[in-house]
């Protein structure tokens, strides 16, 4: 009998750690498939801030480039201006000129004479 015993216990032994064996590979596995679905949540999540992302950046060179064309206009304004005012000086210039009106000083500088004043 202690011999019976002896293989009675070997195999208890072998098929608790088979147990073990078993529910150690299944406790794995499901570690295995959940780390997967952490993985793929994660992947999704990153797609979504990518594409966040992309319309962000999109986003901001369109305003860039709104503000350099917004630029460009402004100084071809500025330059229209500059032009008018030196047109308009020019003008000015003309008018004094021919108005007989106007008396020219000694300085060169043109002013009004007293008559015109009035």
């Amino acid at each position: 009998m202690d011999t019976a015993l002896v293989v009675v216990l070997i195999i208890a032994a072998v098929v608790v750690l088979a147990a073990v064996f078993v529910a150690s590979a299944r406790r794995s596995s499901h570690k295995r498939e959940q780390a997967r679905v952490d993985a793929e949540e994660h992947r999704s999540e990153a797609r979504l801030h990518e594409t966040r992302a992309e319309r962000e950046r999109a986003a901001a060179d369109e305003q860039a480039a709104r503000a350099r064309r917004e630029a460009a206009e402004a100084e071809e304004r500025t330059h229209r201006a500059g032009t008018e005012a030196e047109q308009a000086r020019e003008l000015h210039e003309r008018a004094r000129d021919v108005d007989p009106d106007v008396d020219t000083p000694k300085n060169g500088d043109r002013e009004e004479t007293p008559q015109t004043r009035a």
